[in-house]
C-alpha cells in the first residue's frame, strides 16, 4: 500500500482503525481502552464522543464495517464493528511508518509502539525506520546548532537534544526487546 492510497486520519482515527484490526469490537469497548485508565489511555487518551465520531469517519471511508450486535445486561445493545480489508491494510502501513517530526515521538510513535506490543509484533522494523528518519535530523540540528547565534542557537541546541535523546530511546527500546 503507497502513501497515495492511505486516507488522511487524525492520530485518534489511526488508533481506532488499529483498535478495530485487533478485532470485532464496539465503540464502549474502544472509549475503555483509550480513557485516563485504560491501556492506552495513558499514551493517547480519547473521549468516548471522539471514538464514536472515529468509528462514524471509517465506516465512512470503508474502513471498518458493522458486523452485527452485541447485547448486555448494562444498556443496550452495542453494535459492533469490523475492520474492512482496506481498513487492515491500512492499518499495517501505518504502523510500520515512522513519524515524521520529533514532537510526535511522545505521542504517535508511542501508540504504535503499544499496539505492536499488544498484537505481540516486533517493532524492530519500525525502530529501524524511524532512526533513519532521525538521523538526519540530528546531523541537520547539530549544523545549525552550531552555526547559529542568540536564542536560534539556544532553539537549535533544544531541538538537538531531543532529538539525539530519541535516537538514544529508540537504542533501549531495541535493548530492551532483545
Amino acid at each position: 500500500m503507497g502513501r497515495s492510497e492511505v486516507p488522511a486520519l487524525s492520530l485518534t482515527e489511526w488508533l481506532v482503525l488499529c483498535l478495530v484490526a485487533e478485532g470485532a469490537t464496539h465503540g464502549f469497548a474502544v472509549a475503555t481502552v483509550t480513557s485516563p485508565d485504560g491501556e492506552l489511555g495513558r499514551v493517547w487518551r480519547i473521549r468516548r464522543p471522539l471514538v464514536y465520531r472515529a468509528l462514524q469517519r471509517l465506516r465512512d471511508l470503508d474502513l471498518v464495517a458493522e458486523a452485527g450486535t452485541e447485547s448486555t445486561p448494562h444498556g443496550p445493545a452495542r453494535t459492533l464493528v469490523q475492520v474492512t480489508t482496506a481498513g487492515a491494510a491500512a492499518a499495517r502501513w501505518w504502523l510500520a511508518q515512522p513519524v515524521g517530526h520529533i514532537r510526535d515521538v511522545r505521542s504517535e510513535l508511542m501508540v504504535k509502539f503499544a499496539l505492536l506490543d499488544r498484537a505481540g509484533v516486533d517493532a524492530s522494523g519500525l525502530i529501524a525506520a524511524q532512526r533513519q528518519a532521525v538521523e538526519p535530523i540530528v546531523e541537520a540540528l547539530g549544523a545549525r546548532r552550531d552555526e547559529a547565534g542568540g536564542f536560534e542557537r539556544t532553539l537549535a541546541g533544544w531541538r538537538y537534544e531531543m532529538a539525539a535523546a530519541t535516537l538514544t530511546f529508540l537504542d533501549q527500546v531495541q535493548a530492551d526487546a532483545r
